[in-house]
């Protein structure tokens, strides 16, 4: 190929088709669980995170919910990808070669949203959410008198009895108006260490030789992101408009070029630069639609908390 600006921006566009497509193609898990929201600038604040708003009777006048104010922000964050063809390789038309590795630049910024989903849903333990409290605490308030307090944390292995508590504790959760938000768990995530179990649990006829009750009570997600938190288990309920976490989107990845001859890497380097930016960031939603369990005990013998 004739390295002139005509053919440099040509070879661009034909790249930015390969980064486009394969961006498009490639399937993502994070909206399973996080709501996606769009951001304007550099930062959002939550101010009504914790509010799921329930009919009531009308006695008398309107009421009007009484929203608890949380000073809960996320803030946005820049990410990229960089890489480099020579220019030699396009003079001698090896250019080709370099479409894969566009294509999987593609793939790496449609997916990253779920590394950083799914990694900060394995530090739920120790994270805060909106109240103070870490995402999955048998500490959360209920209400505004800070007294009552409720539980989404559990710590025993996942299997059939455990499960069943998740279950539970999540179908039994309280609002503010001490009344029960109607909500039923339909997604099990689990590590892939955490397969073979999560599978029998939830799809196998008898487990041990007896009827096994919870088949089919919900779906399951395995979901490789999680391979360091390799006993942590997840029950959510993600049917519902607000999801258990957030994906803040400011700027969608794009993919741009430093090609020009006169640009410092083709002058010095003799090399094209092509990379992406993006900018957006991962936060929790309401800790009241999700159960984690950091599966350090035995199902036996553990005990909330």
């Amino acid at each position: 190929m004739v390295i002139n600006q005509q053919n440099l921006d040509s070879l661009y566009h034909g790249y930015s088709a390969a980064f486009n497509k394969a961006f498009n193609d490639a399937e993502t898990n994070y909206p399973k669980i996080a709501m996606t929201v769009p951001s304007s600038t550099r930062e959002t604040t939550y101010a009504w995170m914790g509010q799921i708003p329930s009919m009531r009777e009308w006695i008398g006048d309107r009421e009007i919910q009484n929203l608890i104010a949380h000073d809960y922000t996320i803030k946005n964050k820049t990410y990229e990808l960089t890489t480099r063809v020579p220019v030699n390789d396009i003079a001698d038309d090896q250019y080709g070669i370099y479409t894969p590795l566009v294509q999987e630049m593609g793939l790496s910024a449609k997916k990253h949203p779920d590394v950083l989903t799914f990694d900060l849903l394995g530090k739920g333990f120790n994270e805060k959410c909106y109240d103070g409290k870490a995402f999955f605490s048998n500490e959360h308030p209920m209400g505004n008198d800070n007294k009552t307090v409720q539980s989404n944390k559990g710590t025993k292995k996942l299997c059939a009895a455990s499960y069943t508590e998740a279950r539970q504790a999540l179908m039994t959760i309280k609002g503010d108006s001490e009344r029960t938000l109607n909500i039923v768990p339909d997604l099990l995530v689990v590590a892939p260490q955490n397969e073979a179990i999560a599978r029998e649990l939830l799809f196998a006829d008898l487990i041990a030789g007896t009827s096994n009750t919870n088949k089919n009570t919900c779906d399951l997600l395995v979901v490789p992101e999680l391979t360091d938190y390799p006993d942590q288990w997840y029950l959510l309920c993600t049917k519902r408009y607000i999801k258990p976490l957030v994906y803040q989107e400011r700027e969608k990845p794009k993919l741009v070029c430093k090609n020009k001859e006169t640009d410092d890497n083709v002058f010095f380097n003799d090399e094209v630069l092509y990379g992406i930016k993006a900018r957006y960031n991962v936060g929790f939603g309401l800790w009241q639609l999700a159960y984690g369990s950091t599966g350090e005990d035995a199902a036996e013998t553990a005990t909330k908390g």
